[in-house]
Formats: structure tokens, C-alpha cells, sequence
């Protein structure tokens, strides 16, 4: 199972590490202490939101990048480990001809006259 705040802390690292930068440099300017920043990049701590802004505001990049970094590699994650077509589902979750709606006021609930053909 994969463990969003190792992706996050991932994330954060190569952002980092691209621009070249140390985990001294970058907790300084964050105002977080040097090991609770290595903790969060190697997914140890959970980080707080306010925490996370600040990391960010640090490196030069919106949240929202990383978090779409994240949710990016989440993705990918989750594809990997699941199959998304695997067959015929189970027996309890098929559907039967009776039980799917065919006609719109089946779908709706409702009769209309206008569509009755004449």
C-alpha cells in the first residue's frame, strides 16, 4: 500500500534536489527544523497543512503543484497494484436484464404522453 505522505515527501525531495538545493537551506527558509523537515521527506511525519505551505513557499512552488505532483504518482500507484478491468465482477454485484431501467420513464420515474408513439 502505498502512503500519501511518502509520495508527498517524495515529491518534496526531488523538488529540492533539483534546484540544487540542502535540506539546511530549504528548512531555514521554511522555518522548520532541519529534522523534521528530513522526517517528512522521508515520509515519516505527517505534515500539517500550514507546514506544507510553508515547505512550498520555501522552494518557490504552489501547493497545488505539489499536491497535483502527488495525486499524479498516486494515480499511477494505485494502476499498478489494481487491475482496472479483471474480468467479470462477482455474482452479487451483475446486473440482470430485469433490473436495468430500458425505457426513459423507467430511468425516470416518470410517464410522458408526448412519447408515446401514435
Amino acid at each position: 500500500m502505498v502512503l500519501l505522505r511518502q509520495l508527498l515527501g517524495d515529491v518534496l525531495r526531488q523538488l529540492r534536489l533539483r534546484q540544487g538545493r540542502t535540506l539546511r537551506e530549504v528548512s531555514a527558509a521554511a522555518r522548520v527544523s532541519l529534522g523534521y523537515l528530513s522526517e517528512v521527506e522521508r515520509g515519516q511525519k505527517e505534515a500539517s497543512s500550514e507546514l506544507l505551505a510553508s515547505i512550498c513557499r520555501a522552494l518557490g512552488v504552489p501547493l497545488s503543484h505539489v499536491l497535483r505532483e502527488v495525486s499524479d504518482q498516486l494515480a499511477l500507484a494505485e494502476l499498478q497494484h489494481e487491475p482496472v478491468m479483471a474480468g467479470a465482477p462477482p455474482e452479487h454485484e451483475r446486473l440482470d436484464a430485469e433490473t436495468i431501467p430500458a425505457t426513459p420513464e423507467e430511468i425516470t420515474g416518470e410517464f410522458r404522453a408526448d412519447m408515446v408513439a401514435a
